[in-house]
């Protein structure tokens, strides 16, 4: 008996440190670090994205307009690993349809990703949880 309660406490803190197998929810963006430089975050508008269980839509939000999309896509989630492949962008894009592997943290309520796009351009961006 010992053994199996000893089994299933050990179970249940492994459990504990492991990753969501989705990022539902709506992200606002907060800023970013882009090739070393720091970028804060829009004044002039938001910029959100709403994840489902392996797809998102972001969209841009100005005061006074409806919001825009511009930009969706696809993910999953490997151990710390986002696979992001945008299939959808208002504007032209180099990275439609190519997988970026981004290494993902969540803490409390804000989303970290940080990768290197085919430009070789170095990203770190922080999205904060808002629904």
């Amino acid at each position: 008996m010992l053994k199996k309660s000893t089994l299933l406490s050990t179970a249940l803190f492994l459990c504990s440190f492991s990753k969501p197998v989705s990022l539902k929810g709506t992200w606002e963006f907060v800023g970013g670090i882009y090739n070393g430089k720091k970028e804060g975050t829009p004044t002039e508008y938001a910029l959100h994205r709403k994840y489902n269980e392996n797809s998102y839509e972001a969209f841009a939000i100005e005061k006074g307009y409806e919001p825009e999309k511009f930009e969706a896509g696809r993910y999953v989630l490997n151990g710390d690993t986002c696979v992001d492949t945008e299939t959808f962008c208002s504007q032209p894009s180099k990275i439609t349809n190519i997988p970026i592997h981004y290494l993902y943290t969540i803490r409390k309520d804000t989303l970290i990703l940080k990768g290197t796009l085919p430009t070789g351009m170095q990203v770190e961006e922080y999205w904060k949880k808002i629904k």
